[in-house]
């Protein structure tokens, strides 16, 4: 993809007219949409919210973020970065002052944010990657971004069954996992 198509992606996508109750994302050039998350889903980002410290975290849901090395805006189901880090204003939360993003997978998800979402979040620098899978009762947590690009990955990966703590270091929390519930009916799948 050239500059000029770069540009006009990023003009498009911002000015795209989107029906209520579709979330979209640009991910690495390509406009996905997708439905608006379940009951499930939004309760484990409630649940997480609760236990993060908000003395001394943001923790915002709905935020776009500005991968600056990629052609992404891609919007987190979770989004923490400390207090007094985060710009003034702005649609676009820069990836450098992000300390972890979460992401709950839906039944479409699975791919996505197994994959190319670990790619540009790593890509990104973000110190923390959560995926919260409620397909497989499992939470999968990333760090140490290392890489460019495509190729950019998570050195650790550390995976933690519903029901036992997640160790949140760079938060200096251990997340409880016990009220996470989980999507029935859905095919089991085998990522990470």
């Amino acid at each position: 993809m050239t500059a000029v198509d770069e540009r006009r992606m990023t003009e498009l996508f911002e000015n795209l007219e989107v029906p209520e109750g579709i979330k979209i994302e640009l991910l690495r050039g390509e406009i996905v949409m997708m439905a608006g998350p379940d009951l499930v889903h939004n309760l484990i980002v409630e649940e997480v919210c609760d236990q993060i410290p908000r003395q001394k975290w943001h923790r915002l849901q709905t935020q776009d973020i500005d991968v600056l090395s990629e052609i992404s805006e891609p919007q987190p189901d979770l989004v923490v970065l400390e207090r007094d880090t985060a710009p003034e204003s702005g649609r676009l939360m820069p990836s450098g002052v992000v300390t972890m993003l979460v992401e709950v997978v839906s039944k479409t998800s699975v791919d996505r944010d197994y994959g190319l979402k670990r790619s540009i979040y790593a890509a990104g620098k973000v110190p923390a990657y959560l995926i919260i899978d409620p397909v497989m009762a499992q939470c999968v947590l990333l760090t140490e971004p290392f890489g460019s690009g495509q190729e950019a990955d998570y050195a650790v990966q550390r995976i933690t069954k519903f029901g036992d703590p997640v160790p949140l270091e760079l938060l200096g929390i251990d997340l409880d996992t016990t009220e996470f519930g989980t999507l029935k009916g859905v095919r089991p799948h085998r990522r990470p």
